[in-house]
């Protein structure tokens, strides 16, 4: 006689969950399966959420953000929680941004967290070049400085009305206030150009589609860009606490080295400068400390250790007194410094001018009979300094890397 129990499951049969669990979607952490629900996320509806979620650099840390985030949004209403969810539902490519970015960087993360309504910059392309330029210097209220260069009256000044290009400006907001500005809209814009780049990176395959790959040279042109309009933007303010109202009286040119003078940096680099000024008076040298100092304070390190004599020669100099230290005392290293010099801001003929004049010079040093000598010497030094155990693994000095 057959079990009537047996029949029952041969009718019933077992119901297999159709959502993955959370350790299919690479979550760990204990409150996963509360966040998902709390989110909505628990239904055949948001599979596209859930697989897009697993996809992230760390899904745990993309959810925690995302939680913070609909939570921020909840409390401006319910509205705009709903408007974020029903856009995740239907724009592919911002769910991907969104939730790369959120996994894949806890700083940028928690800047939106706490500027929730910036989600929708997420949706738009990559900001040029000149809306990097705009935003930035208007975040300081900056307009064109007037000029009032004692020994070239003619001088013109490359700032623009529309804010868009390099150039001498003075900034409408200075101390504190112009700092914190400053660092929040570079911020804003780096969230933007890191969204994209994430995205580039994220799965593609049956469950996940991922978004057109960004290239290293596009990343690293696009986040130069960023560090010209920045630093730009902090000159205004270093000029505007140096003069206040009254016109600058030296020509001041900012010239990137290193990775950002070749238009290659990374989202932690140090920002290289070398200053030239015409004349290269004491103002001139306490506007290039301000520069400096509000750059340290809103963005990143901003070094000018690459100068002639190093920490220890003048701040600012000439571009006479340039010439001649390279003529008779720089060693082979600092020509091939050089070779990445571009002009970043600050009067942008007087730029033009340092590369025309100095940079015939390292194809002259290239002759010298202990050139090649000296490279080696230099790569030995900078060996020297890492150890043994780590010159296959230190990313910056060690063998491959970026040194």
């Amino acid at each position: 006689m057959t079990d009537p129990l047996i029949n029952e499951r041969k009718m019933v049969g077992f119901v297999r969950d159709p959502l993955p669990t959370v350790g299919a979607l690479s979550l760990k952490s204990k409150n996963a399966r509360a966040d998902l629900e709390w989110l909505g996320w628990r239904n055949i509806d948001s599979l596209p959420l859930l697989w897009a979620l697993s996809g992230s650099g760390d899904p745990d840390v993309a959810l925690n953000h995302l939680v913070r985030l609909y939570q921020a949004l909840e409390e401006e209403s319910p509205q705009a929680r709903d408007e974020i969810d029903q856009r995740l539902r239907s724009d592919e490519a911002f769910r991907v941004r969104l939730i790369a970015l959120l996994g894949g960087s806890s700083a940028i993360g928690d800047h939106l967290v706490a500027n929730p309504e910036q989600w929708v910059l997420l949706c738009k392309d990559a900001p040029t070049r000149e809306e990097m330029f705009a935003e930035m210097l208007a975040s300081v209220e900056a307009t064109p400085a007037e000029l009032a260069i004692e020994d070239n009256p003619e001088t013109t000044n490359s700032a623009s009305a529309a804010l868009t290009t390099p150039g001498t400006y003075r900034a409408g907001i200075t101390g504190p206030d112009a700092e914190r500005f400053l660092r929040w809209t570079y911020r804003t814009i780096m969230m933007r150009l890191a969204a994209l780049d994430l995205s580039g990176t994220y799965p593609n395959d049956a469950r996940r589609k991922g978004q057109p790959r960004v290239d290293f040279s596009t990343a690293a042109r696009r986040l130069s860009d960023l560090a010209d309009a920045a630093l730009t933007a902090a000159l205004s303010v270093a000029v505007a606490g140096v003069y206040a109202d009254r016109p600058v009286d030296a020509r001041l040119s900012v010239m990137a080295m290193g990775k950002c003078g070749a238009q290659e940096l990374n989202y932690i680099s140090d920002v290289d400068v070398v200053f030239a000024a015409e004349p290269a008076h004491a103002k001139a040298t306490r506007l290039a400390a301000e520069f400096i100092r509000i750059g340290c304070n809103s963005f990143f390190e901003v070094d000018a250790a690459l100068r002639p004599e190093g920490k220890s020669g003048a701040l600012v100099r000439t571009l006479d007194s340039h010439a001649a230290y390279y003529r008779r005392w720089a060693e082979t290293w600092e020509f091939q410094a050089l070779l990445k010099a571009r002009p970043m801001t600050g009067d942008m003929a007087l730029g033009k001018d340092y590369i025309d004049r100095l940079g015939p010079m390292v194809w002259e040093a290239s002759q010298r009979d202990s050139f090649v000598d000296d490279i080696q010497a230099m790569r030995r030094r900078v060996l020297e300094n890492v150890p043994e155990d780590l010159r296959d693994r230190e990313l910056k000095l060690g063998r491959g890397g970026l040194r």
